[in-house]
């Protein structure tokens, strides 16, 4: 590798003059993966998957190929000259104080803060904000490798409790402690077992909770995401005493969470079997011994109950309205025939929240929001004016507060917290970060894009201005395309690192997801998912035809469906991009409904047992299952965790097999897998963790474009 390093001063005088960049003519010795005769049989087609065994991650077997592919991958790394740049650079952007917008609860404004470089965010709490702030809840202190993160929290009807949820390594299954606020000591044992739940409050005397398990029975990771049951667990009594509310063992309920109303009047059971459409159950608490009533008695369309006023019911769906709306109803005579538009409909997609007695309507209008507050009438109150185009959240309080604190965040514009006053409009800013950027130096477009079928796709291009177009600038692309998620402009740290050194960076917004409502996101699942794909292409394309950049200048990028898009991205189009980075990808299409909560994914995928034309399909662009031989494939960094209990290693085990063993190219296919942390950053991942993983992807992309950032 050395005399890489030794020629790197010629090596634009002779870029053109030869294919290969730094790290081609290596010849990788990848570890040799053991395959075996293992097929399955899906409606008479026998498919082979030699490497199922990489499927058992706590096998003696699999952990040493796990360690000999780390080995290869961290000593390819750990050669790359500029690596440790940047790594230190990421740091010193990093190291700014983050602050997320206060919430009133009782007599305390709660806040979680970040001094700069903190593995996890602290909470702190104030009774006046700006004096007398303390420390309330340091995760830091759970785990000296911040592996061990506080997920989230709840409080009791007056704020005297508190539960908050633990996730250790990065997993999805918690643990839940229970602290009195004025003490800060721990009431009751821990509770455990405790899988993709939320904790709603009962007054003071209990809460809600989900879990996959009985609570005696402490299992391992494996098989856990099958049926949900609810459970009511009583402040002072035991976890093995609590009481079963809604099992959904019996009624084949995959997910199951309950909320009660802001008045404690309604407890609400939302049941879904899929992640989209969900049925829907009230209680009249207000009576005792009150039945559980079906409010919604299918799964098509989704239905959440905002507020209430007595027995007027405020629920947002989308049904009979692919961008949702806001309806009315009275829970003694909740039939769909008597629902009431409050917030009709409109051509964009609409998210409720509610705060200070009225209701907040966030319009998603080409991917950028436009806020409205209304009366719980419906009657317009006023439009609320935002700094620049953007993303906004947080228009939440309850009902008996004067203010309430958003943050406003787009690509060049760092997350920012705003006082708004809920009855007068007025707003003002309330903290901002002292970061090492200056936004002014920027630019962010948006464009549209004909995708294959001639569906126009949005994307954000953002770099430095003055840039050259001259199809050289090294380009990140960033994509997701599914699961009703809408990605949205925002403010990410690591991207300074990337746009100061003359990159670009492009965000598409890609069928499957959620910016245009129900029917985008239908265009981009089961047997409409290659438009996801061609989308992705199109947008890739165009970068390419406006010279922003070039296919050896191109990196792609996404993590979790997202990981599945660069997955297909790679077996679809090898010569699209010169570097590929599918992070804790859904790779093996044809079983992923065996692994943990994979068959809730069902309604965007479809199962390769439920047809024999879904099963082609899938066969079709499943990347484990796609890779050839003889191609000659992008560079490619896989990334995974061994925590990862949400999305299974096995995925990118298996496609890294694949590819080290097919592909015919110069070029490295290497597998990252990071130790005790889960689904990416989201998993709770430590912040000194996270900037490694970034510092790698782009060493890894700088290197094998040939290019060093900090000799520009």
């Amino acid at each position: 590798m050395n005399y890489l390093i030794t020629i790197y001063t010629i090596y634009f005088c002779l870029f053109f003059s030869i294919k290969n960049s730094y790290s081609q003519n290596i010849d990788f010795k990848y570890p040799k993966t053991f395959k075996d005769t293992t097929k399955e049989e899906y409606f008479g087609t026998n498919v082979p998957d030699p490497y199922s065994w990489l499927e058992d991650d706590k096998s003696q077997k699999t952990k040493k190929w796990v360690n000999s592919q780390n080995n290869l991958t961290f000593s390819y790394l750990n050669k790359i000259p500029f690596r440790n740049k940047i790594k230190k650079r990421l740091e010193d952007i990093w190291n700014y104080e983050k602050v997320q917008a206060p919430v009133k609860i009782g007599e305390y404004f709660y806040f979680y803060k970040n001094n700069g470089l903190q593995n996890q965010n602290v909470l702190y709490r104030s009774k006046e904000l700006g004096n007398d702030i303390e420390v309330f809840i340091d995760p830091n202190t759970f785990s000296k490798d911040g592996t061990v993160s506080m997920k989230s929290t709840s409080f009791s009807y007056d704020g005297s409790l508190m539960a908050y949820q633990i996730s250790e390594k990065g997993s999805d299954q918690m643990k839940v402690v229970i602290l009195d606020i004025k003490t800060k000591k721990q009431v009751d044992d821990t509770l455990k077992n405790i899988k993709f739940s939320n904790i709603s409050w009962k007054g003071n005397e209990g809460f809600y909770y989900s879990s996959y398990y009985n609570p005696n029975n402490y299992n391992t990771f494996s098989n856990s995401s099958k049926y949900h049951k609810l459970y009511f667990h009583r402040i002072g009594s035991s976890q093995k005493n609590d009481k079963l509310i809604f099992d959904g063992n019996k009624k084949k309920i995959r997910y199951i969470r309950a909320y009660l109303t802001e008045d404690q009047r309604f407890l609400v059971i939302n049941v879904r079997k899929r992640i989209s459409g969900n049925k829907l159950y009230i209680r009249d608490l207000h009576y005792p011994n009150s039945k559980l009533i079906p409010l919604i008695q299918n799964f098509d369309n989704d239905v959440v109950i905002i507020d209430n006023q007595d027995t007027r019911l405020l629920i947002y769906t989308n049904y009979n309205s692919p961008n949702y709306r806001l309806i009315e109803v009275d829970a003694n005579a909740a039939s769909i025939n008597n629902w009431k538009d409050v917030i009709p409909e409109t051509n964009n997609v609409l998210s409720i929240s509610k705060a200070g007695g009225y209701l907040f309507a966030t319009y998603l209008i080409d991917v950028k929001s436009k806020v409205i507050q209304y009366d719980y009438k419906g009657e317009k109150i006023r439009n609320i004016k935002l700094p620049a185009p953007g993303t906004v959240k947080g228009f939440n309080a309850k009902k008996d507060e004067q203010f309430l604190y958003y943050t406003f965040t787009s690509y060049t514009y760092p997350s920012t917290i705003f006082k708004y006053n809920i009855e007068n409009g007025l707003t003002e800013m309330f903290w901002k970060p002292n970061i090492d950027f200056n936004p002014e130096n920027y630019i962010t477009k948006q464009v549209f894009v004909n995708s294959k079928d001639g569906t126009k796709i949005p994307m954000f291009i953002v770099h430095k201005k003055g840039i050259k177009l001259n199809g050289k600038n090294p380009t990140y692309l960033f994509g997701y395309g599914g699961f009703n998620i809408s990605l949205k402009p925002s403010f990410i740290t690591q991207n300074i690192v990337w746009l100061e050194n003359g990159g670009i960076y492009a965000e598409a917004n890609l069928r499957g997801g959620g910016e245009y409502g129900r029917e985008w996101h239908k265009a981009g699942t089961k047997m409409q998912k290659q438009n996801v794909f061609d989308d992705f292409f199109a947008v890739a394309e165009f970068l390419i035809e406006k010279k922003y950049t070039s296919n050896n200048f191109l990196a792609i990028a996404g993590p979790s469906n997202g990981g599945l898009l660069i997955g297909a991205t790679i077996t679809q189009r090898p010569k699209l991009a010169k570097v590929a980075l599918p992070s804790v990808g859904i790779l093996d299409m044809l079983k992923y409904h065996n692994y943990t909560g994979g068959a809730g994914w069902a309604s965007e995928y479809g199962t390769s047992e439920e047809s024999d034309k879904m099963f082609k399909y899938l066969l079709k662009y499943s990347p484990v299952h796609s890779v050839k031989d003889g191609i000659d494939y992008p560079a490619t960094l896989i990334l995974t965790a061994d925590h990862d209990d949400r999305v299974v290693p096995a995925h990118s085990f298996k496609f890294a097999a694949e590819l080290q063993a097919k592909a015919k190219t110069n070029n490295p296919i290497l597998i990252r897998i990071e130790s005790n942390a889960g689904h990416g950053a989201g998993g709770g991942t430590p912040t000194s963790k996270i900037i490694q993983q970034i510092a790698d992807k782009y060493a890894f992309t700088w290197y094998n474009m040939g290019i060093n950032p900090f000799e520009n």
